[in-house]
């Protein structure tokens, strides 16, 4: 029996241009943040999001929810496409979609308490307010293992990790579908990644959530998710289930990425062969022609230069872009 895809996002684009001069601005060029991007995530599954920084995974996840708005491309959730939402249609569906921000400590209004932002979004949407709206932000803060009677305090008076599950908390008031955790582990001391990203899962069997995880750390991301994409300057080169793209890595930047995660255990780990990867990443101003990686790729061909990879299944649920492949 076929997945149910709750989300569907087809040749999603966002540039972000740069412009020149004061009184009359002029644009002069655009960065190339996320470029022709399509994936899917069915219902209850988590799709992790890897890549180095600044390779445009959060600014797919905001350019989903319409914190950024695409300039191309379509993103159906639910089977409407919210690119051509706008006003109080796509403010009624932002009930059903969530975000958790990667710093627990920007991401919190210090001057609110944590009651006044868990509460915040219940307001908003209408859904509850007074001793009801008191009693779902104790329930909330209970769920994510914080004490109801913490909801007079402010922010600065909780460490990292409780933040983060302030802010988990607040992206569950609205009973969300889809949650995109943006990196929610990174800010985080290692101990706590652990406790954080095990409540997620928790929440997840118990709520039938829906996750977009996105993260550097790949060990995290294989524990986490059901299947995983690696993106490399602004394009998805590769996507499978976290089995078969651990153990059957096919492009050339997810064996380099994959070669670089530690493995416990000191024989296999001196015997292994690191793929360390010459120059830099290209500037998404000027991006290279056809392959993206091609600049920083061992394996280049002429094709690469001149013709751009088609994202293609290789085997059945294995995606790749590579014309090596």
């Amino acid at each position: 029996m076929p997945q149910e895809a709750l989300l569907r996002v087809e040749h999603l684009v966002k540039y972000f241009p740069i412009t020149r001069g004061i009184i009359i601005q002029k644009q002069i060029g655009a960065v190339h943040a996320v470029d022709d991007v399509s994936f899917e995530i069915y219902k209850g599954e988590t799709l992790g999001l890897v890549g180095e920084s600044g390779c445009g995974k959060s600014t797919t996840g905001r350019t989903i929810l319409q914190l950024y708005r695409p300039t191309s491309g379509h993103v159906y959730f639910d089977g409407k496409d919210l690119v051509q939402l706008k006003g109080e249609e796509l403010r009624h569906m932002r009930r059903r979609m969530q975000m958790i921000f990667q710093d627990p400590y920007a991401s919190l209004n210090p001057r609110m308490t944590v009651g006044e932002i868990i509460g915040e979004p219940l307001l908003i949407h209408g859904v509850a307010r007074g001793k009801e709206m008191q009693d779902r932000v104790e329930k909330l803060l209970a769920m994510v293992g914080l004490n109801p009677a913490f909801s007079n305090r402010y922010p600065h008076e909780f460490s990292g990790g409780q933040r983060q599950r302030i802010g988990v908390a607040r992206a569950l008031a609205l009973e969300p579908a889809l949650i995109v955790c943006d990196e929610p582990i990174s800010a985080l001391d290692v101990s706590i990644q652990a406790q954080v990203v095990n409540l997620l899962e928790d929440l997840q069997k118990e709520l039938g959530l829906t996750y977009l995880f996105i993260a550097h750390d790949l060990s995290m991301v294989r524990h986490i998710s059901d299947r995983v994409a690696v993106m490399y300057l602004g394009v998805i080169v590769e996507l499978a289930d976290r089995f078969e793209l651990y153990n059957h890595p096919l492009h050339p930047y997810t064996q380099a990425l994959l070669s670089a995660v530690p493995i416990p255990d000191p024989v296999a780990e001196e015997k292994r062969q690191r793929i360390i990867l010459q120059g830099d990443v290209p500037s998404p101003v000027n991006p290279p022609s056809g392959c993206r990686f091609r600049t920083r790729c061992p394996l280049a061909k002429a094709i690469c230069a001149e013709v751009k990879p088609e994202f293609r299944e290789v085997s059945p649920g294995h995606w790749v872009a590579c014309h090596l492949v």
